[in-house]
């Protein structure tokens, strides 16, 4: 960490608001939103909750990846490549789609188990990257490290799910660059820096507590997604806690310079690649031969 921060600031935020998606999950999405809809390489994110009965169903992607990290509960994942398991309490799936790949989420429930609560992250990949396989990283909750800048009995903990931070970096290699932290800050006063690659896209997400950013004099409350400054001496941010056990994550990444066109779940670079991929999934082939006979077990 730099001696001295130049801290970002808070250039735009979003309050993200409680709406159904999939088979009856309920999600607070902010990037992806009307109000946040560029935020490259970042295409959506969604703090979701599902209860009893919901779930996300067998569905395809293409061109991007997507990062699951389970808060509480776990969530079990199963696709058409022949990978499944579960992301337990604390654990991260890292999936890079690539060319195509039919998949399926679908929560865990029990007695006295509490409910699947999560974030889920859309990355845009490099166009070179779009059509290669698809591929996993995953770490269960003892294996993401985490940096304690004042010491493990301190106020602040940061687990590392992927980048680095205070000399502790993850095992996690994302495909384009992207550091992704959660930070915990016990106490209402606590104050931690963070330092941010020099013009990387980076925003926070609160679920719990309020913090303030750089010399902001007002804090900003939970569910609010936070866009943060990109100035070239801006080396990284400063967080201060303005509530007890005040929880969000802060995720950073280098934008990309292509264009973004998407159809639900497909992300390409142009209307002619979009065209293609519809053909490639009706037609069955270049990704998607499986997506008319496969079946997932968990969503069916």
């Amino acid at each position: 960490m730099a001696l001295n921060t130049v801290s970002r600031n808070v250039v735009k935020k979003v309050l993200a608001v409680e709406t159904a998606e999939g088979a009856g999950a309920l999600v607070r999405r902010s990037i992806g939103s009307m109000n946040l809809r560029n935020l490259t390489p970042f295409l959506m994110l969604d703090h979701f909750h599902v209860s009893k009965g919901a779930g996300f169903p067998d569905h395809p992607h293409r061109g991007q990846a997507t990062v699951t990290y389970m808060l509480e509960g776990s969530s079990r994942h199963e696709d058409s490549a022949g990978h499944a398991g579960t992301i337990e309490t604390g654990g991260v799936q890292w999936m890079c789609a690539g060319k195509g790949i039919i998949h399926a989420e679908m929560p865990v429930h029990g007695v006295n188990v509490p409910e699947p609560r999560g974030m889920q992250l859309w990355v845009d990949l490099p166009k070179e990257f779009k059509m290669m396989e698809p591929s996993y990283q995953e770490l269960g909750p003892d294996s993401i490290p985490i940096a304690y800048p004042e010491g493990p009995d301190g106020d602040v903990s940061i687990k590392v799910i992927s980048g680095k931070s205070h000399g502790i970096e993850s095992p996690v290699r994302p495909l384009g660059g992207c550091w992704y932290f959660h930070f915990s800050l016990k106490k209402r006063g606590a104050k931690v820096s963070q330092e941010i690659p020099a013009g990387w896209t980076s925003f926070i997400y609160i679920w719990k507590g309020a913090i303030k950013v750089g010399n902001d004099e007002l804090p900003s409350e939970a569910f609010h997604t936070l866009v943060l400054s990109n100035e070239s001496e801006q080396n990284g941010v400063t967080l201060t806690a303005d509530k007890d056990d005040t929880e969000f994550i802060l995720v950073a990444g280098e934008p990309l310079d292509q264009t973004v066109y998407q159809y639900g779940p497909f992300v390409m670079t142009s209307r002619e690649e979009i065209q293609k991929t519809l053909v490639d999934y009706q037609t069955g082939k270049n990704g998607f031969e499986k997506a008319h006979t496969w079946k997932s077990k968990i969503g069916n």
